[in-house]
């Protein structure tokens, strides 16, 4: 059993009411996380707990200060109109008992902070550039996926339009149902290369988001801020997302169209 450590950052912990969790991690054209970590930097969310573990990938990253930095993954903490904790990170977890051990302890620690309901963010690969990403969504029950749905940008017939949906995006939809926790995916459409970067895709997810929580994010200013993200998740992504992309289809075959 590989080991997950969740380490605070912070003096004191926020004492939370009724958190929503969005994730993020890496995958398909990084959406989800280009929409995570751009919403963490727009409203300002706090950082309260590092994640490490044996079990992400062997490789650390070569800084602009040219020194090495290992994988991580981080959690932060938001409150506006709602409370939200977002999950963000360089990397996924690397195989399949490590997800599922990460997606429960994380469970783990939203339960301990009253949490109700979770959201994981995602591509979905596509053989072209779209011009304009839909966004879809699915869920534990048809309860959270009516809710989502009505936002007029968010299309709940996901079936049939993807194969499984693997990662953390997926386990964690599936872990949360059996401990009684509403939990929704947003994903969106994006060109299905290891080399590609889903920034207009992420954009529609931020844009779904911020409507559905209220967090006033100005989108105006995400194509500028995505230059950087662009330049920096780039250099990572070609590293690990590849190598696990490669590693996945192996395992499960080419047609994988969607990695969480």
């Amino acid at each position: 059993m590989s080991k997950w450590f969740f380490t605070p950052v912070v003096k004191k912990l926020p004492v939370m009411k009724s958190p929503v969790l969005i994730e993020g991690l890496p995958g398909i054209g990084n959406v989800g996380k280009v929409a995570a970590d751009f919403m963490v930097e727009e409203v300002k969310a706090e950082k309260i707990y590092d994640i490490f573990s044996y079990s992400m990938p062997h490789s650390v990253f070569v800084n602009e200060e040219n020194l090495v930095e290992l994988p991580n993954i981080s959690m932060y903490y938001h409150k506006g109109k709602h409370e939200i904790l977002f999950i963000c990170g360089d990397v996924q977890p690397i195989d399949e008992v490590s997800s599922y051990e990460f997606s429960d302890l994380l469970i783990d620690l939203f339960l301990k902070f009253n949490g109700k309901e979770i959201v994981t963010l995602g591509g979905i690969g596509l053989p072209h550039i779209p011009k304009k990403p839909k966004v879809y969504c699915t869920g534990n029950s048809k309860e959270i996926i009516k809710r989502y749905a009505s936002d007029s940008n968010v299309d709940p017939n996901l079936y049939g339009v993807v194969g499984p949906i693997i990662g953390v995006s997926g386990v964690l939809l599936g872990l949360a149902k059996r401990r009684n926790i509403d939990a929704v995916s947003l994903l969106a459409e994006t060109y299905a290369s290891p080399a590609f970067l889903g920034i207009r895709s992420a954009r529609e997810i931020v844009k779904a988001i911020s409507r559905r929580f209220s967090l006033g994010i100005n989108l105006s200013s995400l194509d500028k801020e995505v230059e950087d993200l662009e330049a920096e998740i780039g250099k990572r992504r070609d590293v690990l997302s590849s190598a696990t992309l490669r590693k996945l289809r192996s395992k499960f075959g080419k047609d994988i169209s969607y990695i969480g």
